[in-house]
């Protein structure tokens, strides 16, 4: 066999556990559906005339999404948004009354829209509009939640019909229009008709779309934002201490970069995932095994000469990085639209830490499991003629059949790509690959026949124990993390009690009119280290004294690769979540 295969269940049930993480996060519950019904109430629109639409929404059972309006202002919205479409423009969206629910992670209500409703458009149609049919794209953004966990936000696409007809046409009532009583009940965000002195709606002048309170500015924060200087920024978790040295540092004039590790932290984890990788071969599993593997594909004395030796001994290590790499992206990429939204839970980080003890506890010899009794089964023979294909496929499975000295160092640093994935840093994917690359890093010249690494010996269960060291840390990490969030003072809410706005046009509004700093903290539901600084940093008391002479806004970025977000974290540089800035009014 090429590699002790000890531990391997831990490995497959921790892998399983990882990959399965979206469907456990809904307790086996079937991802949520809405199915939305378009009605007119008339067969059309006439040139200068107005339409209403319904939308008949039908959410599944057991689940619901907040109301446009939501008790909590960063909670995310249902939004309807259209684009203008000439002839056409919409003059107004409704919304349905909220229902108020309590559940069980909330102890306050919460406003909700669930089973069946309506939301309701105005459509006006301009005065020279051409007869013929029409269609108005627009977008339903909502997020789907139960009763113990939530779903990512999702942007529905909806189309409406709606047919123009001949100027001076009266148009027909529509069968099957939702209950005349709807419109009483949908509640518009503007008059359902212009004033009187208003100029008829004209396809060179719609009126712009809603947007979500939670997640967008009007169009002229640009102009506000041009007002401001930055003061100062910081990236990623920062403890009291250095949040308040960032503040100070603003409020003096010192330019700060925030965090000395931001710009560099996902470099430094490259480096050390690679070595760790190259250590991994010191280990009892590994390094006593070096010998057998080298002979059994066909490298070393027996490859004919070193140039092939070395080759030789490439693929197969070749193998095993191909084999972490393409494990890392099947994880972290297939719990990415999940895991946002369970990785700031206290479960998620309490299981997570858990895991990383058990883990640990198989690096000290603790915990044991032996499958060596298949290794017949498998029936790995040695590779005579040195095949490189052979070589390749035989790291790949080396890789697969790492024993407990090898899987516990591979899970922490999956977990660790996911986190900084999720983060925004798309580099991350790499980390899997890396640790592999290291851990491939002396086969080429073991192929060929160079010997340099150390002889076997009781050295090696120290290495194994360090890195059980080092599991445990993580564990501590995740331990702390669950804790932190389980705390009471967590369990009260966050910041947002503090005087903070959801509204970037707003707090740059009053920036101006109070000639205050205004601190911008981007957020979002699944950023971990924004819900830890929230319970923490953010509501210690220096931290809120030396932040009463600011405006304090917290902008919710869900999706930073997306409009609207995606325009104002390029104005400010946000690279990851979380980020605060620090924005001085200029003169």
């Amino acid at each position: 066999m090429l590699l002790c295969t000890r531990n391997v269940l831990a490995v497959l049930s921790a892998l399983v556990l990882i990959a399965t993480l979206p469907s456990t996060a809904q307790s086996g519950a079937k991802a949520p559906e809405l199915s939305v019904e378009v009605h007119t109430a008339t067969d059309g629109v006439a040139p200068g005339g107005t339409l209403r639409a319904a939308l008949v929404c039908t959410l599944s059972p057991g689940w619901h999404m907040n109301a446009h309006k939501p008790l909590d202002e960063f909670l995310i919205p249902t939004e309807l948004q259209f684009q203008p479409e000439a002839p056409l423009a919409v003059k107004s969206v409704g919304y349905p009354e909220a229902k108020q629910v309590t559940l069980s992670f909330s102890p306050t209500a919460l406003a909700v829209y669930e089973g069946k409703f309506v939301l309701g458009v105005e459509i006006a149609a301009a005065v020279d509009a051409v007869p013929g049919a029409q269609t108005l794209k627009g977008t339903l953004r909502y997020q789907a939640c139960n009763d113990k966990s939530c779903m990512p936000p999702v942007n529905k696409a909806v189309e409406l019909p709606v047919k123009v007809l001949a100027k001076g046409a009266t148009p027909a009532p529509m069968d099957g229009f939702p209950d005349a009583k709807w419109a009483d009940v949908v509640k518009f965000d503007a008059p359902a008709s212009p004033p009187a002195s208003a100029p008829p709606v004209t396809p060179s002048a719609p009126k712009p779309p809603a947007s979500s309170a939670s997640q967008a500015a009007p169009a002229d924060w640009h102009a506000l934002a041009d007002q401001f200087t930055v003061a100062g920024r910081l990236d990623g978790y920062a403890n009291t201490s250095d949040f308040l040295a960032f503040i100070d540092a603003a409020d003096k004039g010192e330019r700060t970069g925030g965090n000395a590790l931001a710009g560099k932290s996902l470099w430094l984890m490259l480096v050390l995932v690679l070595g760790g990788g190259l250590l991994l071969n010191l280990t009892p599993c590994v390094l006593p095994l070096i010998p057998i593997n080298v002979a059994i594909i066909g490298a070393g004395a027996r490859a004919g000469s070193r140039a092939r030796g070395f080759a030789l001994g490439g693929a197969y290590g070749l193998g095993i990085a191909l084999v972490y790499g393409a494990l890392g992206l099947v994880v972290v990429l297939g719990v990415s639209s999940a895991f946002g939204t369970i990785n700031s839970t206290v479960w998620f980080n309490a299981l997570i830490a858990l895991l990383f003890i058990v883990l640990a506890l198989a690096m000290f010899d603790v915990i044991e499991i032996d499958f060596s009794r298949f290794q017949a089964a498998i029936g790995i023979r040695g590779n005579e003629r040195g095949s490189f294909p052979v070589a390749l496929a035989m790291g790949a499975v080396s890789a697969l059949l790492a024993g407990a000295c090898v899987a516990p160092v591979v899970i922490s640093t999956i977990l660790q790509a996911q986190d900084l994935y999720s983060q925004g840093h798309a580099a991350a994917l790499a980390l899997p690959f890396v640790l592999g690359a290291g851990m491939a890093l002396p086969w080429p010249f073991l192929g060929a026949g160079l010997s340099f690494l150390p002889k076997p010996g009781k050295w090696m269960v120290r290495v194994k124990q360090a890195f059980g060291v080092f599991i445990l840390v993580f564990a501590l990490y995740y331990g702390h993390i669950a804790y932190t969030l389980w705390s009471p003072s967590a369990l009260a809410g966050g910041s947002e009690k503090g005087g903070w706005t959801a509204s970037l046009e707003e707090g740059l509004s009053r920036g101006l009119a109070e000639k205050k700093p205004v601190i911008v903290d981007f957020w979002a539901t699944w950023c971990k280290n924004c819900a830890v600084m929230d319970a923490t940093v953010l509501r210690d008391s220096a931290v809120t004294a030396r932040l009463d002479g600011h405006v304090k806004v917290k902008y919710q970025a869900e999706e930073l690769a997306a409009l609207p977000a995606k325009d104002v974290a390029a104005r400010f540089q946000v690279l990851g979540l979380p980020t605060y800035v620090i924005l001085k009014p200029k003169g």
